[in-house]
């Protein structure tokens, strides 16, 4: 099967990015994209280094990390810290440029993610220059706008990065003056008076140098402040509940101009080609920056991070191409997953925890708890903005504070997605209208009847959607206006951080489906809804990205594979789950709760070696740095800033014991070998499904073959591309595949490849897409056509592949291919078209991707099946 190089002859075909010329600011839509993660020890070269690989794997765009300079010793580039260069540590823009000249060179395109929403709070701050700028000359300060700060705070912003109190701090003189040569924007120092607490380095205002250190500090633009304090009386947004993250004011023209320039200036001469957008549910107005942007960029390929949840659907008057693709993963995923194993799952859990609630209700306690602590300062300026505005107007004098409050922690718990979409001086949308008011009946419910408290609700309803209540003619204030904004980025930290990062770690039945987008109490998608969410993405986003892996998934697609065959076998898993605690009783401690147990179960039965992977089991490093995020995110026991010692180290000795057991590698060992069937079906099934459905499919770095990570930071460890390359060369060669690893790398590559020589298949709306029936709800398969020509290119999968083998196999199972011949592109079998048997078609691999015979040789990749 050996396969040729495209990358031999690229000027013998279109290239990639469209471009008609050096500076062309064409529209350019990737047939695919591979996202790298650039940092100091992978950089833009090394990533320009790996470019030919990529080519040889059919890869349309590089898709980069963020590309502008972030805070020191940054692992991820969201913290940015200068709009006006290219991170130093990824190489500048010479290394930039070199990584896009290498890609299109070889016939692809280069994307990069652009982070609108925040700047990072860096140690020392001065690497931030604007926000060092505001700190030290406040209004006068050209940046003095720039940042999201409480008005009421006469802009004095807290700093809390003090280890205790200010008292006890100035006491013991750890806060002390001295002098620093500050970097400026032309590359010179300037000598400045500054405030030093350890590493921390802050300015000093004009004219206070003289004064005595505690009178310095109480005139400074700034408030130095204990750590702890930052929950309460923060009066900055921030990205969710990162103190060291600043919200930025994006929608105000000389604030977006200033954060984009660079980029903007490298896609008008030919280097960037498109661009994801982080977070804009952030924004002020996500709606309207996007017009900006689209205009700036002439309308470039652009996809946003947002996340759908459940029926949610993207607004229709967003200027970009679609998501990022949590939409897909949820539903490419659950494909796999049985629904009628989650009774069985669910006996478990609750005999192993004894909590017999739902996920919403322990969704429900963890959104209370995040608003009530991490986010309260959130409230707090919420619920002050909105008293205020009740206090300026007689007709709604009488609402009073703590009715205010009460009203917007229910409503803000009650939202069951990011945000609306409402814009201050526009009427609401019906749609986004419904939303606000379906959050307010479900907090109605959980309020009671109390009259003041339901004409509380009708006022912060009113304010939140921008009706007129109160005195007529108020519509239009400025604070009004800020209620509608204010609301909508608070309900996005709250939603995030009550569902992701807390319940999401508390409710461990299944945690394949604990993931972005996803919901932990929906197991299992229907063909069917598979095939609809295709057809509805060709029709509204046909050019959307799909996505089964990112940096910010809970756990690698690999991983929730694995984990499918629970929902298939849930007794089988439950016994096995019983014998894991069996041989490990000496060492759980009497602290280990069954929730942290069940999911400590789950890591290491899709952690652990994989036949034909080649990857090894997790490391007790790997296990337990996840199990302390894992911990302390669900905020039951422990948490980032008051941790229970006792508790986490039962936990990871837990782990650790698990690692050491013997019988614990039999068992797991045994699991494996039984299940291995039914998780390379699904690893296999899922990838090809999302490679060849409606959308531009995004390879995160590495799970082009097996990848076995867990939440960030893990899956930004190293990847071994050289070792992928090398895979690869062989098995072009003529080597056939060995093992899944190779299996998944093949599939990938002839998927991409066939995405990149015939996008006519697969781009925009012309690129048609026909659910093919078959005769057992244990295949899925689809044909992908130009318009309402043939269809020229078939997937088909196996689901549920474990209850198939229960039922002896395919028997006489077939699927209605379109008539003529075909030939699959991974095992090179080739059928004729009708009612073919799934037994035949299936033999050697669970999976197909068929094409024409006279395809293949149009395309000279008929060298693939000899």
């Amino acid at each position: 099967m050996a396969m040729p190089d495209p990358t031999a002859a690229p000027s013998a075909r279109p290239t990639a990015s469209g471009r008609n010329g050096a500076g062309s600011m064409a529209r350019s839509v990737p047939t695919s994209t591979y996202r790298l993660q650039l940092h100091a020890d992978f950089t833009a070269d090394d990533a320009a280094a790996l470019v030919p690989y990529l080519a040889r794997l059919g890869v349309g765009h590089v898709f980069c990390s963020p590309v502008l300079q972030a805070a020191p010793g940054s692992t991820h580039g969201y913290d940015v810290v200068d709009h006006t260069r290219i991170s130093r540590e990824i190489g500048g823009e010479d290394a930039l440029r070199r990584l896009a000249a290498a890609a299109h060179d070889h016939g692809m395109g280069l994307i990069v993610d652009v982070v609108p929403n925040h700047m990072a709070i860096p140690t020392p701050i001065w690497h931030n220059r604007p926000l060092w700028s505001v700190l030290r000359d406040g209004p006068d300060s050209p940046f003095a706008d720039w940042f999201d700060i409480d008005p009421s705070s006469a802009r004095s912003i807290l700093v809390p990065v003090l280890g205790r109190p200010i008292g006890a701090v100035l006491a013991d003189e750890e806060i002390e003056m001295g002098v620093e040569k500050i970097p400026q924007a032309d590359g010179t120092t300037v000598e400045e008076t500054v405030v030093r607490y350890f590493d921390h380095v802050l300015p000093v205002a004009a004219g206070t140098q003289h004064l005595g250190l505690a009178d310095l500090l109480n005139h400074q633009w700034y408030r130095l402040a204990y750590w702890k304090v930052s929950d309460d009386e923060l009066n900055y947004r921030r990205f969710f509940d990162v103190d060291t993250l600043a919200a930025i004011r994006v929608e105000l023209p000389h604030v977006f101009e200033a954060t984009h320039a660079t980029l903007l200036r490298l896609q008008g001469e030919g280097v960037i080609d498109g661009y994801r957008i982080d977070h804009p549910d952030g924004l002020t107005d996500p709606r309207g920056y996007l017009r900006d942007l689209e205009h700036a960029t002439a309308g470039a390929w652009t996809v946003v991070e947002k996340i759908l949840e459940g029926d949610e659907h993207l607004p229709g008057d967003f200027a970009c191409a679609g998501t990022t693709g949590y939409d897909a993963l949820r539903r490419v995923g659950g494909l796999f997953h049985d629904p009628h194993g989650a009774l069985g799952l669910t006996h478990l859990w609750q005999r192993r925890t004894g909590d017999l609630r739902p996920f919403s209700e322990v969704a429900a306690e963890s959104t209370e708890q995040i608003v009530s602590t991490s986010l309260w300062a959130e409230l707090e300026r919420l619920t002050t903005l909105i008293h205020h505005i009740c206090q300026e107007d007689i007709r709604l004098r009488d609402t009073t504070r703590r009715n205010i409050q009460k009203v917007l922690r229910a409503l803000l718990g009650a939202m069951d997605r990011y945000r609306a979409y409402i814009v201050p001086g526009e009427p609401a949308p019906g749609s986004e209208r419904a939303v606000i008011e379906q959050a307010a009946a479900r907090a109605r419910e959980a309020l009671g009847d109390d009259e003041d408290v339901v004409s509380t609700m009708e006022t912060v309803v009113a304010l939140v959607c921008g009706d007129e209540v109160g005195s007529a003619g108020r519509t239009a204030s400025a604070q009004r206006a800020e209620v509608i904004v204010r609301f909508a980025q608070t309900c996005g930290p709250v939603h995030a951080k009550g569902l992701e990062d807390t319940a999401f770690y508390r409710y461990t039945r299944f945690v394949a489906v604990n993931e972005v987008g996803s919901d932990p109490e929906r197991i299992g998608v229907e063909p069917d809804d598979l095939h609809d969410h295709a057809l509805e993405i060709r029709r509204t986003h046909p050019d959307a990205m799909t996505t089964l892996s990112t940096h910010d998934t809970k756990r690698s697609e690999d991983v929730r594979a694995r984990l499918a065959v629970l929902t298939e076998q849930p007794l089988e898993w439950a016994v096995l789950v019983q014998d894991l605690q069996r041989v490990t009783a000496v060492s759980r401690g009497d602290r280990v709760d069954g929730a942290m147990e069940l999911l400590l179960w789950q890591i290491l039965a899709s952690c652990w070696e994989l036949p034909g992977a080649d990857c090894p089991r997790i490391s007790v490093q790997r296990l337990e740095g996840y199990l302390l995020k894992a911990m302390r995110e669900a905020k039951t026991h422990t948490t980032w800033t008051d941790q229970d010692t006792e508790y986490e180290e039962q936990v990871l000795e837990l782990g650790r014991a698990a690692l050491r057991s013997e019988e614990v590698a039999q068992l797991l060992g045994e699991w494996t070998r039984r299940t291995l069937p039914a998780q390379r079906t699904a690893i296999l099934g899922q990838k090809l499904i999302q490679l060849t459905m409606p959308g531009v499919p995004d390879v995160y770095q590495g799970n082009e073959t097996i990848d076995l990570s867990l939440v960030d930071p893990d899956n930004r460890r190293p990847v071994d591309h050289a070792r992928h390359a090398e895979r690869l060369s062989r098995m072009l060669e003529g080597a056939g595949p060995d093992g899944l690893g190779d299996e998944k790398l093949w599939l990938t590559r002839c998927a991409l490849v066939l995405r990149r020589d015939r996008p006519d298949l697969f781009q925009g709306r012309e690129a048609d897409y026909r659910p093919l029936p078959t005769t057992t709800g244990h295949a899925v398969a689809f044909g992908r056509a130009v318009g309402g020509g043939e269809v020229e290119a078939v997937t088909v999968v196996t689901r549920l592949a474990h209850g198939l083998a229960q039922r002896g196999g395919w028997a006489d199972a077939r699927a209605a291919l379109p008539e003529g011949r075909w030939c699959d592109l991974l095992s090179g079998i080739e059928v004729e078209g009708g009612m073919v048997s799934l037994h035949e078609l299936l033999t050697t691999w669970p999976v197909a991707l068929l094409v024409r015979p006279e395809a293949l040789e149009r395309s000279g990749a008929e060298e693939d099946h000899r």
